[in-house]
């Protein structure tokens, strides 16, 4: 395994140095880490896809990384159907930076992510009710999986987790209308989860669960948007059924109704921010905005009783006390992760950049995945002071082919470095969303980049 991930590693940098040479002849930006070490690999691309990237560093500088695997192949791997289920899960660890990977275990979750609390690292995720996994030996060996609700459906993809006065805080949505059918973003309602380091976090009484505001009640609360264009295309097909049978998918090229989903949470610690709270109970929650166009970001806040612990979802107002339901955030429109770095006193966001979401639907190349604004090749960086500007940082990685994707990723600090983990494809790929490859990529001295 450590030889082959080797050979992954040195394959993937001397590709990318040929690339960033090209680029740089080319006089195009050269990306940060667009060499690489495999993580996961689909055993068939046609039917087997990985999701769903999840990392995190522990103190000891072991990376504990998680992934789900999807498809219509999943059900024929052998086994992974277990107790009634399919352990589609994957839980790897690396002790090198990322260089090596090694497997550790399973899991019946998707949407999972890692994180550290007090002794012990847990894996928290869905099958369909929230459910956790523990590990008290820094990820080598996991207990069994616990659930911590019943009979409820859940989302979220992995985004970031918070910890504040020896509390850890990250959001799960939860469908509030199961009777929606298809993409139920519009329903969807993040809902903040909060719990003691030092508790024994698979015992669902020590979590703390959030007031929920699904997406629909939003726009009730801000009233409709206006002057935005959202939706930007009406809901349904944007093109003729014929083309859309041509691009393999009926509904490749079809808007869903707007909503909002894979939501990261932070705090504002600078006393100068318009909102900042002195008592450090206010969280904010910034969510992929679904609405056909890019660059928008939806934001909520989450408020803390500091006697009950109770935590309470509403809309931000701005200060001249109007509701807030959208805000620009540079790849807002796909899934994006925010963290912030005590050292540079910045956020650093991580996100899909897009490049021509006003090409005509019906003009894509069949190798496009969806709408225009689903453009997945491309993994930008980007820094803040507040979380509102943004300044490029530069292309993490850009695979120079639409359907080989470089998105939905995750990050973690590694020291100066940023550890990023991209669910990605090679030319193998059924297509930019059902990639065939989980990827690290290693940007070195993140720090510098800030100007």
């Amino acid at each position: 395994m450590i030889r082959q991930a080797l050979l992954n590693a040195a394959l993937g940098a001397a590709l990318s140095t040929a690339t960033a040479l090209a680029a740089e002849a080319a006089g195009r930006i050269r990306p940060l880490a667009d060499p690489y070490v495999v993580v996961y690999e689909s055993p068939d691309p046609a039917t087997v896809f990985a999701y769903s990237p999840g990392l995190a560093r522990l103190d000891s500088g072991r990376l504990i990384a998680t992934m789900d695997q999807g498809g219509p192949g999943v059900a024929k791997l052998p086994g992974v159907r277990r107790d009634g289920q399919l352990w589609r899960g994957r839980i790897y660890s690396s002790d090198d930076h990322g260089v090596t990977w090694t497997f550790r275990a399973d899991s019946p979750m998707v949407h999972a992510r890692p994180f550290a609390a007090g002794r012990a690292v847990y894996v928290l995720g869905h099958a369909g009710d929230l459910t956790i996994m523990r590990s008290a030996d820094e990820g080598t060996t996991w207990g069994a999986p616990v659930r911590l609700t019943a009979k409820q459906r859940w989302h979220q993809a992995p985004c970031n987790v918070w910890y504040a006065r020896d509390r850890v805080y990250l959001v799960m949505e939860r469908n509030t209308d199961p009777s929606v059918k298809g993409w139920a973003v519009s329903v969807l309602a993040p809902v903040v989860l909060s719990a003691r380091v030092t508790d024994d976090l698979c015992r669902p009484d020590a979590w703390t669960f959030s007031s929920e505001l699904s997406f629909r009640q939003a726009l009730e609360k801000a009233g409709a948007p206006r002057l935005i264009g959202s939706p930007f295309f009406a809901p349904g097909p944007t093109v003729p059924l014929v083309t859309a049978v041509a691009n393999l998918n009926p509904d490749r090229r079809s808007m869903a109704p707007i909503g909002w989903l894979e939501t990261n949470l932070v705090q504002f610690a600078d006393p100068d921010h318009l909102w900042h709270d002195p008592s450090g109970h206010t969280f904010h929650l910034f969510l992929r905005a679904h609405t056909g166009s890019t660059n928008l970001a939806c934001l909520a806040k989450a408020v803390e009783d500091p006697l009950s612990g109770r935590i309470t979802v509403d809309l931000e107002k701005a200060p001249s006390g109007e509701p807030l339901l959208y805000v620009p955030l540079p790849g807002g429109h796909l899934k994006f992760h925010l963290l912030y770095d005590d050292v540079s006193r910045l956020f650093w966001l991580l996100s899909s950049q897009s490049t021509d979401s006003m090409t005509r639907p019906e003009r894509l190349p069949p190798e496009r995945y969806n709408l225009p604004n689903n453009e997945r090749q491309r993994l930008a960086l980007h820094f803040s002071k507040n979380a509102l500007d943004w300044c490029f940082a530069g292309l993490v990685a850009d695979s120079g082919a639409p359907r080989q994707a470089r998105n939905y990723a995750a990050m973690a600090i590694d020291g100066d470095d940023l550890q990023v983990l991209s669910r990605s494809g090679d030319a193998r790929a059924l297509s930019a969303h059902d990639g065939n490859l989980i990827t690290c990529h290693t940007v070195r001295g993140f720090r510098a980049l800030a100007y």
